[in-house]
């Protein structure tokens, strides 16, 4: 067995997300379904996501739509309250640094553009698709390996411009120093969030329920840590209706 919350996962955060992970084993015990004691947060998430033995973890869209898709089962998709999006959604927040005069996207046309990776729906295809809608997509691009490393790459100015997760931005401005040096360019469409997946053949009705227990049972010191605030079904439909961007973009 194995199960994993690795998508937002911060030292900050580890006690808090340790005792959600304990009330999630704990209402999944009493349904019948064994769960591992603790979380597998380091290591391939695809050897995760991927595994025949999957109790429950988080992916992204994007890597759902492209890969995913029939061979997991969705559980729902977590709600963290992102302001303009309806429950259970997100978007990506365009962030360059603070003293940079430019006001509009299609302003940094020739700007280093630094993203997490190209199989991330908030880092790459988002950004993409907010790009094209304004004329151009960036030809200098600085792939970083995660949403912190760019944040802070346009920070020390090895980069111009991000796109970040905006539950991921919420937690940088709340524990980094950095993000004082950083300012909200421009914001894309809200897309469906980071869905909770199991293995394909799992209880998949049950285990949600189970999350969606745990979830109501934290404590609100904890839920406001994590800013969980609900267990959200969204349809399959909605996360393969997404575009991607084109191959070689």
């Amino acid at each position: 067995m194995i199960a994993s919350l690795m998508m937002y996962a911060r030292p900050e955060l580890a006690g808090a997300t340790e005792r959600y992970w304990a009330l999630i084993r704990e209402a999944l015990g009493a349904r019948g379904i064994a769960a591992p004691e603790r979380l597998t947060n380091e290591g391939d998430p695809w050897a995760v996501w991927q595994a025949p033995d999957l109790v429950l973890s988080q992916t992204c869209g994007m890597p759902y739509r492209t890969r995913l898709a029939g061979q997991v089962a969705l559980v729902g998709t977590p709600d963290f309250g992102v302001p303009g999006c309806p429950p259970g959604y997100y978007r990506s927040v365009m962030v360059v640094r603070a003293d940079d005069p430019r006001e509009e996207l299609s302003a940094f046309r020739a700007a280093r553009f630094a993203y997490n990776e190209r199989g991330s729906q908030s880092g790459y295809a988002a950004p993409y698709q907010a790009a094209e809608e304004a004329g151009f997509w960036f030809e200098d691009r600085l792939q970083t390996g995660g949403h912190l490393h760019s944040a802070r790459a346009v920070a020390e100015a090895r980069a111009d411009i991000a796109a970040l997760d905006a539950i991921t931005w919420r937690l940088i401005q709340r524990y980094e120093d950095f993000a004082g040096c950083l300012r909200v360019l421009c914001e894309t469409a809200p897309t469906p969030g980071l869905p909770y997946i199991t293995a394909l053949e799992a209880q998949r009705e049950e285990i949600a329920e189970a999350v969606h227990e745990a979830i109501s049972a934290l404590s609100e010191e904890d839920r406001a840590a994590l800013g969980l605030q609900g267990l959200v079904q969204i349809p399959e439909s909605a996360y393969l209706a997404i575009p991607n961007p084109p191959d070689g973009a």
